[in-house]
């Protein structure tokens, strides 16, 4: 089965600085696969760098056999890899209808607006209740839940997740996991990158380990989630 996702000797620069290091990896349809490593270690620049928001880069990317470098970010979402950044990035001054909608504008489901924002709403519980609030009224947790409906509006085949429990209640951090899980059920293949470690870790299928823009580690998730060793050295804060 060839990969959904392979990535291969990325680079990737801010000015001089030489932050990515040679890096591959790959995922498959229907994984959830988890970055661990230190605040630093370049698991945010990775994926900023395959969405095309880092400019200076080499290497390869390849979805679904197809290269991306050299496409646009928006073409990228178009061929169906979403992305949600640490910074949740919602409009507050629109509803959460309004900001669901914003998911469409670049892709060709725009004529299935309505329907979609009903297909996100089941999945998404919290948002249902709230579809016409403004963006402003929503906590921390459900803002950042707001962000990743608003990127499965373009039914996407994978999707990049950034630090999504990051400064969230622990009861919608739990909801939030459950979210990740139902997704992957009804196809969605993810790539996590999370300070959580153990909770990442129990819902993944593998996990890479990032150290000073290189990946040091691979394995199982059930692996990593028994080796402490391992955590206390690549993760621990």
């Amino acid at each position: 089965m060839n990969p959904l996702l392979k990535v291969q000797e990325l680079n990737a620069w801010y000015d001089h600085s030489h932050i990515i290091q040679g890096v591959s990896f790959e995922v498959y349809a229907g994984e959830i696969v988890t970055f661990m490593g230190r605040n630093g270690a370049g698991k945010t620049t990775t994926l900023r760098t395959m969405m095309g928001l880092v400019q200076k880069c080499k290497g390869n990317v390849l979805f679904d056999g197809a290269s991306l470098l050299g496409l646009p970010t928006h073409i990228r979402y178009q061929k169906g890899l979403a992305y949600v950044p640490e910074e949740r990035r919602i409009v507050p001054s629109l509803t959460v209808e309004e900001n669901l909608q914003l998911g469409v504008l670049a892709s060709t489901l725009r004529g299935e607006m309505s329907a979609l924002v009903e297909e996100i709403a089941q999945t998404f519980p919290r948002l249902k209740e709230r579809l016409h609030q403004e963006g402003t009224s929503l906590s921390g947790g459900e803002q950042q839940m707001l962000a990743i409906a608003r990127a499965m509006m373009a039914r996407p085949r994978m999707i990049l997740l950034d630090e999504p429990s990051e400064g969230i209640m622990p009861i919608l951090v739990d909801e939030m996991f459950e979210l990740f899980t139902r997704m992957k059920q009804q196809g969605t293949t993810i790539l996590l990158v999370e300070q959580n470690v153990e909770r990442a870790l129990s819902i993944s299928d593998r996990a890479y380990i990032f150290d000073q823009g290189q990946i040091v580690h691979q394995g199982l998730a059930s692996d990593l989630l028994a080796d402490q060793e391992i955590q206390d050295k690549y993760c621990a804060v």
